[in-house]
């Protein structure tokens, strides 16, 4: 019987693929550990100033244990949250206990604070960006969950701010479909390697 039902595109079967793999990974905090060593020691994050952390969820490598020592450092450590109209604000974070629950169970800077001008941050201040995804490829392809929140953040970052992806072994595809809008990653970090991406072009 016909169904109207599209068929799903090559994007949408990476996402389900990598989706499965990373549920399915075991010792995911270990793992998580050793990409983020490989991120602390990359030359990029030693430069950097100021430093974009996405917050993990779910099934995704985890960054927060590494939030410490990063705000330990002296580093200026920013986080992100998603405003109402789905855009990703940026927050200076000084202490772990400016982050609370929120929507989704996502760990993100308290309510109270986000307005504050002290805490606002703009992209083109970034020095270094780590960016979550869903599946990635080794020239430094990514995809998301088809929302945009980072794609829209990082057409405003600085052309020499480095975008490095963190992200296991099981989320790399041979070739992630791209489109001219996309962004490719100048890393791709996981458990085993650090992978050249071929950045902005």
């Amino acid at each position: 019987m016909a169904t109207d039902t599209p068929a799903p595109t090559a994007k949408q079967q990476i996402r389900e693929q990598a989706h499965a793999a990373r549920r399915a990974l075991p010792d995911k905090d270990e793992r998580s550990a050793r990409i983020m060593q490989r991120v602390l020691a990359l030359p990029e994050y030693e430069r950097a100033r100021t430093v974009l952390f996405y917050i993990d969820v779910r099934a995704e490598v985890r960054t927060r244990a590494a939030l410490p020592d990063a705000l330990a450092s002296g580093k200026r450590v920013v986080v992100p949250w998603c405003n109402a109209h789905g855009e990703l604000e940026l927050f200076r974070l000084e202490s772990m206990d400016e982050l609370e629950l929120g929507m989704y169970r996502i760990l993100e800077p308290r309510v109270e604070l986000r307005e504050l001008p002290e805490k606002q941050v703009a992209p083109h201040e970034l020095d270094l960006i780590l960016v979550p995804g869903v599946a990635f490829d080794r020239t430094g392809g990514r995809t998301g969950h088809g929302k945009g929140y980072y794609d829209k953040l990082l057409q405003h970052a600085r052309p020499d701010a480095p975008l490095v992806a963190l992200a296991f072994e099981c989320q790399l595809f041979p070739e992630i479909p791209m489109h001219a809008h996309d962004i490719y990653m100048d890393r791709i970090v996981t458990e085993d390697a650090v992978h050249e991406g071929r950045g902005r072009e």
